[in-house]
């Protein structure tokens, strides 16, 4: 399991992302918008509160928002490093 060091929310729903071996970039999270829990993100102040998880090492939100680490790492290391 890939684990989160570092995160922060960037414009337009896109979140970078440091993996624990140097990997990192960002991903967008618009898409999730309309899916349940996502809609709070309709308030982007709330995407923002985005944190890093120090027991799952993960990133999480305030009302349970937890995203797969794995996923995450295998759509940076998809795209190449940095993008």
């Amino acid at each position: 399991m890939h684990k989160v060091t570092a995160c922060k929310a960037e414009d337009d729903y896109k979140l970078w992302i440091r993996f624990d071996d140097g990997l990192e970039g960002s991903v967008f999270l618009g898409n999730l918008l309309e899916i349940g829990a996502f809609k709070l993100w309709l308030d982007v102040r709330e995407f923002e509160k985005v944190s890093v998880d120090p027991e799952s090492a993960t990133v999480t939100w305030e009302g349970g928002i937890r995203l797969d680490p794995d996923i995450l790492y295998q759509d940076i290391a998809g795209r190449g490093v940095g993008q």
